[in-house]
């Protein structure tokens, strides 16, 4: 390992309990501990500075169990498209209507407002959220095709949920307005 300089650290008392909390787990000595935590802030610091907390955290936990899947904007617009002009695109929307009673299941054990639904989703990219007021949210869309399928996403879990939500649709985006939660 070479020469190794010694260095004193002050840690106030809620840092001290998650690193005896992290040595006592890891079975490591507090030098070890202290250059692990090092290497891996080095190592992933641009991304933690990069990402909201809330995000990385959904994203962590969306990919973690295996549930959802990384998929390529490109191929995503593809499906969608290849969606729309099948012969029985009614048929796809009809097989989705038990995933967004899963979802609305989901979400609503989990006590999830629209808001948080909107921003749940927003991290899988479907698009961007921008909260006009109290009960007023613009979707900004990267793409026209993710229109129909987001606009059907949201009215589908909403209803189950028993959110009462208008939705309106804009050239690029939808509004989202909260009639009665």
């Amino acid at each position: 390992m070479g020469t190794l300089e010694r260095i004193t650290v002050a840690l106030d008392e809620d840092t001290f309990s998650r690193f005896k909390t992290l040595q006592d787990e890891l079975k490591i000595s507090q030098s070890e501990l202290i250059r692990e935590a090092l290497r891996f802030y080095s190592k992933y610091r641009v991304l933690i500075e990069s990402v909201e907390d809330d995000k990385m955290y959904t994203h962590t936990e969306m990919l973690r169990v295996g549930e959802h899947i990384i998929v390529d904007i490109d191929h995503w617009i593809l499906f969608l498209k290849f969606i729309e002009s099948h012969p029985a695109k009614e048929q796809f929307w009809e097989l989705n209507k038990p995933i967004y009673e899963a979802h609305a299941e989901q979400f609503g054990q989990q006590g999830y407002s629209v808001e948080d639904v909107l921003k749940r989703l927003e991290a899988c990219n479907y698009f961007t959220v921008n909260q006009a007021s109290e009960n007023d949210y613009t979707l900004i869309m990267g793409s026209d095709v993710l229109k129909g399928f987001v606009k059907t996403l949201l009215e589908e879990t909403f209803e189950r949920m028993g959110f009462q939500v208008s939705i309106k649709e804009d050239f690029a985006k939808l509004r989202v307005k909260v009639v009665h939660d």
